[in-house]
């Protein structure tokens, strides 16, 4: 594996603080390219994508949720639509692809999820029978931003099993 992809993968953390500046086009562009390119449970790229740039649509969309300050304060968020016959699991893997994809150009992002999906249809407009249930916030990472402070992971010995669930995946 490449070390800066491994890299990646192991540091990703959510920033939550933000420049006060628009997101570059061409951030924007590769973020939501490498979305476009996530891999799909039958290649149905059963999703879409709504870039909420407008200050008070951002508000909006942060009222369908709750602990959505980063919407708030991030010049793009971007919402992830599941259409119908969609899953949910490829929208997380399209999360996943967003947030590392931003990391690897010096975009911060977070993970958000909104807790209101009739409001959020409402707000987004979304065609009958789409979803949003998940957005991620994108921006500059402010000078004072941290990542959420994380106790770290839990050993690997405490979470992989082999063959089924209780015997050790690690001797």
């Amino acid at each position: 594996m490449h070390d800066d992809c491994y890299e990646h993968i192991l540091h990703l953390r959510a920033i939550r603080n933000y420049r006060d500046e628009p997101l570059a086009a061409g951030d924007l562009e590769q973020i939501l390219e490498a979305a476009r390119w996530t891999g799909s449970s039958k290649n149905r790229q059963n999703w879409a994508i709504v870039v909420v740039a407008d200050p008070d649509q951002r508000q909006r969309l942060a009222a369908c949720g709750d602990y959505t300050d980063p919407i708030r304060h991030a010049p793009v968020t971007v919402a992830l639509v599941q259409e119908p016959d969609g899953y949910e699991f490829d929208t997380g893997r399209m999360a996943q692809n967003i947030m590392l994809a931003a990391a690897s150009i010096g975009v911060g992002s977070c993970p958000i999820t909104l807790h209101r999906e009739n409001q959020a249809h409402h707000v987004l407009e979304l065609p009958a029978g789409s979803r949003c249930r998940y957005a991620v916030a994108l921006g500059y990472p402010a000078p004072d931003a941290r990542p959420a402070r994380w106790g770290g992971r839990k050993p690997l010995s405490e979470i992989a099993h082999r063959d089924r669930y209780g015997v050790p995946y690690l001797r």
